[in-house]
């Protein structure tokens, strides 16, 4: 689950990190009041779940309350484009208002999970802001990764080099390590997937303020933290998605136009690289459960048709603990509700009571293209689909 920028600010100032001060709003008509409390001159920053707002032109700087009024009124509601919300964008729906700082300097800090070694990682760099990206690529030794234990947290020390590599001294240096050791220890209790911050600023004054905030959790333990499930923005995420996740259903949202029903992980992940091995692209992935019931099926063929984008629908089932008629009973229920579909089902069933479960789709009405196996699924759904991609 991800948050806002302002909402990861609120969090990060529980640890004792420094932020610019600042509101959220969604009326322009509050931005000029707000400009003038923070001192006359403030950023105008929209409010997305994702990055690259300033490339996009999502983060304006105002000199004035009516300029700053005047950005506000183009930011909000416009469709801001960024390299992380493809080329269809977001939405702005909220802007926040900052005050204006003086920059001396700006750095990259990040708390994430390095899989290979099994611990939190700290990601710095002295070369923060919008091309981080392409300093990671382009010189990966201007990179800082430091990783330590999550039931010690990280160590003094290892807030000191990290400091230290970025080239910080003195007051600035042990603010920074301050700030390191807070984003870990934010990292680690909040059960996040990412603390990200970019620019870390060092103002003119040598004082460290994170002037931007990002913050990424754990779904599996958001039980644990009722005041992040109530940041939630569903506006933010994929209505599918959003749908989905109220059946209790494994899904993401994709770019193709195949459609995939799958029970369990690994058999999704093949079928769309079958997908792809024969030319299409799959429209989403979908793990209905290994012990999917006839009920969650149902929900997630409604799902699969309903997305504008789904060309066919591919439903890949190998029936261990789930039972195949069990499965072919609740595509056929799904379509007798949604009355006339026309999507083309291209249905591949293996495993427990198989036959029955074949026998069902043969004796719906709906005309279903059975397959053999996975191979020949794929390359009837891609037919179906209009061809390879």
């Amino acid at each position: 689950m991800k948050i806002h920028e302002y909402q990861a600010k609120e969090i990060l100032r529980r640890y004792g990190v420094a932020t610019p001060r600042g509101r959220v709003t969604d009326d322009a008509g509050e931005v000029a009041s707000i400009c003038e409390d923070l001192g006359g001159r403030c950023v105008v920053k929209a409010q997305i779940h994702a990055g690259g707002r300033g490339k996009g032109g999502g983060v304006k700087l105002a000199q004035s309350p009516a300029e700053a009024t005047e950005l506000a009124n183009a930011i909000l509601g416009m469709r801001l484009v960024t390299p992380q919300t493809g080329p269809e964008g977001q939405e702005v729906r909220k802007v926040l208002i900052e005050e204006a700082l003086d920059i001396a300097s700006e750095y990259y800090l990040a708390v994430t999970l390095d899989r290979e070694a099994g611990q939190p990682i700290v990601i710095a760099s002295s070369a923060g802001g919008m091309n981080i990206e392409e300093v990671a690529a382009e010189d990966p030794d201007a990179i800082v990764r430091l990783a330590f234990d999550p039931h010690l947290g990280i160590q003094p020390f290892q807030a000191r080099v990290v400091a230290g590599r970025l080239g910080l001294e003195d007051e600035t240096a042990r603010q920074a390590g301050k700030l390191v050791t807070a984003l870990a220890c934010a990292y680690v209790e909040m059960d996040a997937s990412l603390v990200e911050i970019n620019p870390m600023l060092v103002t003119v004054e040598g004082d460290v303020v994170a002037l931007d905030a990002k913050m990424s959790f754990d779904d599996n333990a958001l039980f644990r933290h009722a005041d992040v499930r109530e940041m939630r923005d569903l506006a933010e995420e994929n209505p599918f998605e959003v749908e989905a996740g109220k059946f209790g259903l494994n899904y993401i949202k994709l770019d193709g136009s195949i459609g995939c029903m799958v029970n369990g992980a690994g058999l999704a992940m093949a079928t769309m690289d079958i997908i792809k091995l024969c030319g299409g692209a799959p429209a989403n992935f979908l793990d209905v459960g290994g012990s999917a019931s006839q009920e969650a099926v149902a929900n997630a063929f409604r799902l699969l048709v309903g997305d504008p984008s789904v060309k066919a629908v591919l439903i890949n089932i190998f029936g261990g603990i789930a039972r195949t008629d069990r499965i072919a009973a609740g595509v056929v229920d799904a379509l007798a509700d949604l009355g006339d579909v026309d999507t083309p089902v291209v249905v591949r069933l293996e495993g427990t009571n198989v036959e029955q479960g074949r026998q069902i789709l043969r004796d719906a009405d709906f005309d279903f293209i059975v397959a053999e196996d996975m191979g020949d699924a794929a390359q009837k759904a891609v037919a179906a689909a209009g061809g390879v991609a």
